[in-house]
């Protein structure tokens, strides 16, 4: 029989039950949530999430969610722990336990060890007489109706009530920390957000034997070769010291071409622009962006006090996807 007809019914459904389930957890949040997101702030260790089978996945994706957002915390498999890895635990810590029923043996088994130090044990369960709430410090319930699968077996409602529960207590953690993007970006320098963020000037521009660059009174003839050559749309004009003197781009050039017909006699000095746009190598890559954005402006010379030590383009930074 071709059932294929509620496929998009029964997702609809499954999606249905776990968004009501969210909507249940909302309704849970109380005072114990406040305690256990204080407890974190001023922890003086680290946050060890654990959990078994599903709740061990979630509990997962928990720790990473703090680590990345200014909370530092790992996850600890509690069956590992029974035969050692108790010991990444130390006192200060603030162990986050997850279990559905509240009864997980594994949890429940290192308990004792657990209570001899000086942590303090949050526990998430659906069942506030549960055994693991019982022996809690804090005690958060995340109770749901029904889970999505309708056989009632597998974990669904619940475990993205808790993972969403986690998200929650993650995020009012950051705005309490005032976690900023910079913040982000230094536990995430891979990412996109980490080169915009942490890319500065100096790390993308054009220097040495690249720099497009000649002295000034060059005849225009030999500067527009050396334009050509470094292949950045733009020359740098220096005196002998390497002091900025001022700057010839290729707009100018054709700009020149369109209103003269005889150029020998003039020298880069009598085309370039005095007073260019300039940048410092220690300033963000992203602000680069923005302030070619704002001069309407393809290219920047880097400069510091004045001396000459760099220069990039649009295509430089769209090469190092700070775009």
């Amino acid at each position: 029989m071709n059932t294929s007809y509620h496929y998009i019914e029964w997702a609809k459904q499954a999606l249905q039950t776990e968004a009501d389930a969210i909507s249940e957890i909302i309704s849970q949040i109380n005072q114990t949530f406040i305690q256990a997101t204080n407890t974190i702030l001023t922890c003086t260790g680290r946050v060890i999430v654990m959990g078994m089978g599903k709740s061990g996945h979630i509990g997962r994706k928990i720790a990473a969610t703090f680590a990345s957002t200014g909370t530092p915390a790992f996850f600890v498999h509690p069956a590992e722990a029974a035969h050692g890895d108790l010991g990444m635990i130390v006192d200060g810590d603030v162990v986050l336990a997850l279990s559905n029923s509240g009864e997980s043996d594994e949890i429940l088994a290192i308990m004792p060890a657990l209570k001899r130090r000086q942590i303090t044990l949050i526990c998430i369960t659906s069942k506030p007489n549960s055994s693991m709430a019982k022996h809690a410090d804090i005690h958060i319930q995340a109770a749901v109706s029904h889970e999505a699968c309708p056989l009632g077996l597998a974990p669904t409602s619940s475990t993205t009530a808790v993972l969403a529960l986690g998200d929650a207590l993650a995020i009012v953690l950051l705005k309490a920390r005032q976690f900023t993007t910079d913040d982000f970006a230094l536990s995430h320098p891979a990412g996109s957000l980490g080169r915009r963020l942490l890319l500065t000037v100096g790390d993308v521009m054009h220097s040495g034997d690249d720099l497009p660059a000649v002295v000034e009174y060059t005849p225009l003839k030999n500067a527009v070769i050396t334009m050509s050559e470094k292949g950045l749309g733009m020359l740098a004009v220096v005196d002998c010291s390497g002091s900025l003197q001022g700057i010839l781009t290729d707009g100018d050039l054709r700009r020149l071409f369109q209103t003269r017909d005889y150029f020998a006699d003039l020298t880069v000095n009598d085309v370039m622009k005095t007073n260019p746009t300039t940048i410092t190598p220690e300033k963000l890559a992203s602000e680069a962006v923005k302030l070619m954005q704002q001069k309407r402006i393809s290219g920047l010379l880097v400069c510091k006090n004045n001396i000459l030590i760099g220069a990039l383009n649009m295509h430089d930074l769209l090469k190092a996807r700070v775009m």
